[in-house]
């Protein structure tokens, strides 16, 4: 059974500083497939909206996405999730996404973000693979969880007890116990999920093309993947776009991902990056100091990082 961990009572959802800039990278890859030739604006979005729908207004006023529908599984703030509906044209449903993806239209194309705010388990496979049987050709998959150990014992060994049986048939045959370190569980994670994608498309004769393999920490290690259930075609508009010369974009989730991190810089800093930005690799600040890692970090994410303001009323 898929458990919650109730985050949106213990992180403000819309102040997550790693989580927005992978939204904005998100957005930038979605906007760049627009112009490549898909109506991105015309799918539905379905997602895990809770309380906050940070992505559904985010969606909305810069993607144009108007047909939404976010799944609540928790009953017991259904008033709450309903008070909260940013839009009327945010459609809000009580149940258990798995229950969901069955009753999505196969008439229309989908934008779909199984985003999870707890470890891996049986339940997501099952929603991973089920949506990956599915989604009609050309929609965009996303699955997001938590990478940290499932349990406060981080053993190699005990971590790899709980993986193996939580993925069954979608653990990967090569795997060994070095992989179940915590180090490295983000790319086992990344792994199983990727089975369960495989294992999804494979009876159709179509491919899920990967886009994005993202890993970010705010608070909790956390792994994005996501791509487009399809084939030549889709294939085709793709490498036409921009977003394969995005530094987040990801066309093999072994090979390639983007790991999201965000310096810890003041505004005023920031303001002094900005105007540096895009800066040569090994440039540095002279006026203050700062880690080159740091820089490197800033670099890579300036585009997306995300400001916040206190508004005095």
């Amino acid at each position: 059974m898929n458990t919650s961990s109730q985050s949106y009572l213990k992180v403000q959802y819309d102040l997550r500083p790693a989580k927005q800039v992978e939204r904005k990278m998100l957005i930038d890859g979605l906007q760049n497939l627009t112009h490549a030739g898909f109506d991105i604006a015309g799918y539905q979005y379905t997602g895990l909206g809770s309380t906050y729908f940070v992505d559904f207004i985010l969606f909305h006023k810069l993607l144009g996405m108007s047909n939404m529908l976010s799944v609540e599984h928790d009953w017991r703030i259904k008033k709450r999730v309903r008070f909260n509906r940013p839009f009327r044209s945010v459609r809000i449903k009580i149940g258990k996404i798995g229950d969901v993806i069955p009753e999505l239209p196969l008439s229309r194309k989908h934008l779909l973000w199984l985003d999870y705010d707890f470890a891996l388990n049986a339940d997501v496979l099952d929603d991973v693979f089920l949506a990956a049987s599915r989604l009609t050709r050309g929609s965009i998959l996303l699955v997001t969880v938590d990478v940290e150990p499932p349990s406060d014992n981080e053993d190699a060994v005990e971590v790899m007890k709980y993986y193996e049986d939580a993925s069954g048939l979608y653990f990967p045959s090569d795997a060994i116990v070095a992989d179940f370190a915590k180090s490295r569980l983000k790319f086992i994670n990344v792994k199983i999920i990727e089975n369960a994608l495989l294992a999804g498309v494979a009876p159709r004769n179509i491919e899920f093309i990967p886009l994005f393999n993202f890993s970010y920490r705010d608070g909790h290690a956390m792994i994005t993947v996501g791509g487009m259930i399809g084939g030549d075609a889709e294939r085709r508009l793709i490498r036409k776009s921009q977003i394969t010369k995005e530094p987040y974009y990801c066309n093999n989730f072994r090979t390639r991902r983007c790991e999201i991190v965000v310096p810890r810089v003041t505004r005023k800093e920031r303001y002094y990056l900005d105007a540096a930005m895009p800066c040569a690799k090994n440039w540095k600040p002279k006026e203050f100091e700062l880690r080159k890692k740091d820089i490197e970090a800033y670099r890579k994410i300036y585009r997306f990082f995300p400001s916040y303001a206190e508004l005095l009323t």
